[in-house]
């Protein structure tokens, strides 16, 4: 055991390591007996391949590149591919990236394209299909642009040929729904073929705030559209059929997202068995054919487990996982899903509801390095201004082979999520091993606005973004701090997207930290509300800031861009140039207002890259620029990184 200082503990998890981990399964389906699903592949770019997985347990990737399946429909895109068996053999659909054509495609044979191109705007593009070989079309979300503009779009839901005669004809595509709703989910039929259901919801809201259950009698459109369940303060985050005919959906009317039949609760918690739409076809329940539901549910972590509607009870599948990813599929008695813990990165979990039994059968975690490398994670909550409960995850310095000579308290970086409407899952990230690993704790807070807790501590971020999300992470690491688990003048803050505003807010608004790590951000909030983004999010400021034409003023009092004067502390910026969500735009005006101020920073800016990074060289750049930031200012001495250069 050797005794060196906090920040230069050797570590075997280095950046290359992390970022060939990064990404997991996602987007399960069954084909037949056999379990498919998407797999990322940081090391070629960035791309996500289909696995599938034989009825014999063998598994292959069934897509080489270039192949990408991966949907851009609200740019976050969604449930990518469909597949079925027919004619003994797999018969799947998918979406792929570069073009956002759907492709039909059978293992053996080169895909070919179902759908056409357009030179309009973004295009056409797909997401959530539902593949009908008995009615010859795949049912699908279709988002087509009708302009330059980002806001110049129209979604609806829509059935394309699976003969290929829609690959150069957008006629041949038949449209089912009217476009009443602005966004619209993959519509999901009765058992008899009758019914469609779907959501639906409109600008100002966002799918987490209020969205509608939509129900229609099936023809050559869906026709005598009728809202079931919903409304501007009620979001329905899924809804599907249950084998005898009736309607189950997810709600939040009670405050939590709950279970419901026709309209009658199922199993009435204080939890969550829904969560954010943030893409198309997420599902945290699915009905078995023996009328049980397999469920993912939890408050403030996700299990798997098998709710028995008649009785309400739900019973968890055992094994080490301690979060689920919102993705399922069923066939028969097997369910399949994703989850993780912190001490494995997530898998495919297969559960026998005969049995009760839950295996890993793809995917499945294999330590890269001594597990006793990696962090060992604090389940915490704070209290933070008003005494408001701040939900936390902290991740204090580890390494097996050293500690740090005592009298003072290790460095901490606060990570604030994205979203902001979403939630730091307590599972294995070797992004965090990297740093806990090396001498450097990590506090990963779940501020007010988060889910996983309930609509009111969901509503907390109304029109206060930029004020609870920053106090709250400023509250958690001062707690650090105060009782000796941190040191005072070596904090740090940290995030991406939604989280990256919160830390160029922090950096304006706090003298808590000495630096920040500021990644693909939102910086100036008029101009994102005056167009520079998607469609998608392009009025949630309505919410999370408040309406623009009421309180202008608040729009440039809480913008970053706007109080570059403010910022004192060193800081490194992070963007993809390809990024249409948080744009270039936004760092480049920034940057230009820190002109002169000789406050140390470095801004690097990835061709190639969108919102979030995928590929792993952009990765390893990232990580190790970041640590020497923090080695600059914090006075550490880790060994092996090059030193990111600082302008001033």
């Amino acid at each position: 055991m050797q005794t060196l200082p906090y920040g230069s503990w050797p570590s075997p998890i280095d950046a290359a390591l992390a970022a060939a981990h990064d990404g997991h399964p996602e987007y399960l389906g069954f084909v037949g007996d056999e379990t498919w699903w998407t797999a990322p592949r940081p090391t070629e770019g960035g791309r996500r391949t289909l696995v599938r997985r034989r009825a014999d347990g063998t598994q292959e990737p069934v897509l080489p590149a270039p192949w990408n399946v991966r949907s851009r429909v609200i740019e976050y895109g969604g449930h990518p591919w469909a597949g079925a068996e027919a004619d003994g053999e797999p018969l799947v659909v998918f979406v792929h990236f570069a073009d956002q054509r759907l492709y039909r495609f059978r293992p053996g044979e080169e895909p070919s394209p179902l759908t056409p191109t357009s030179p309009v705007g973004g295009g056409l593009r797909w997401a959530d299909p539902q593949l009908l070989p008995e009615r010859g079309e795949v049912w699908c979300v279709l988002e087509e642009f009708t302009g330059e503009g980002p806001g110049d779009v129209r979604r609806v839901l829509a059935a394309v040929p699976l003969d290929g005669s829609a690959a150069e004809d957008r006629a041949a595509v038949r449209e089912l729904s009217d476009g009443a709703h602005r966004f619209v989910t993959g519509p999901r039929l009765s058992p008899d073929g009758r019914r469609a259901a779907w959501l639906g919801w409109d600008h100002p809201r966002m799918p987490w705030d209020g969205t509608e259950l939509v129900v229609a009698e099936v023809g050559d459109t869906l026709t005598g559209a009728r809202t079931v369940a919903g409304g501007p303060e009620e979001s329905i985050a899924q809804a599907d059929w249950a084998p005898d005919g009736s309607l189950l959906w997810s709600s939040d009317r009670s405050g939590w997202w709950n279970l419901y039949r026709d309209g009658v609760p199922l199993c009435p918690r204080e939890e969550e068995f829904g969560g954010p739409v943030w893409k198309l076809g997420h599902r945290w329940f699915a009905p078995l054919a023996s009328g049980l539901i397999a469920v993912v549910h939890g408050r403030g972590a996700t299990a798997l487990g098998i709710l028995d509607p008649t009785t309400g009870e739900v019973v968890d599948a055992a094994g080490p996982w301690t979060e689920f990813a919102p993705t399922l599929a069923v066939h028969g008695r097997r369910v399949v899903a994703v989850g993780a813990s912190p001490r494995s990165a997530y898998e495919v979990v297969e559960l026998d509801t005969g049995t009760g039994h839950a295996r890993v059968i793809g995917a499945e975690h294999d330590d890269p390095v001594d597990p006793a490398h990696y962090p060992e994670p604090q389940i915490r909550t704070f209290t933070g201004p008003a005494g408001r409960e701040i939900h936390a995850h902290v991740y204090p310095p580890h390494n097996p082979g050293a500690v740090a000579p005592g009298g003072r308290p290790a460095p901490y970086v606060v990570w604030a999520h994205g979203g902001p409407t979403s939630r730091s899952p307590l599972v294995l990230d070797l992004e965090i091993a990297y740093f806990t690993s090396r001498g450097i704790g990590v506090a990963e807070v779940n501020y007010g606005g988060s889910t996983g807790y309930g609509r009111a501590y969901r509503n907390r971020l109304r029109e206060q973004w930029g004020l609870v999300d920053v106090e709250d992470c400023a509250a958690v690491a001062l707690a650090l701090a105060d009782e000796g688990t941190a040191d005072r003048e070596r904090l740090a803050v940290r995030g991406g997207s939604a989280g990256g505003w919160t830390a160029a807010a922090s950096l304006a608004t706090t003298d808590v930290y000495a630096c920040g790590t500021v990644i693909y951000p939102i910086l100036d909030l008029a101009a994102w509300a005056d167009g520079e983004t998607h469609d998608f999010e392009s009025r949630y400021l309505e919410t999370l800031v408040g309406p623009r034409a009421e309180v202008p003023a608040r729009y440039a009092e809480r913008s970053p861009s706007e109080h570059a004067e403010r910022i004192t502390a060193p800081f490194l910026l992070l963007q993809g140039l390809d990024d249409v969500i948080c744009p270039p735009a936004q760092c480049e005006r920034f940057l230009d207002r820190m002109a002169g101020r000789r406050v140390p920073h470095a801004y690097l800016a990835f061709e190639g890259e969108g919102h979030g990074f995928r590929r792993a060289e952009t990765m390893v750049r990232a990580l190790e620029a970041e640590l020497s930031l923090y080695a600059q200012v914090f006075g550490l001495n880790p060994p092996g990184i090059p030193t990111l250069e600082l302008d001033r």
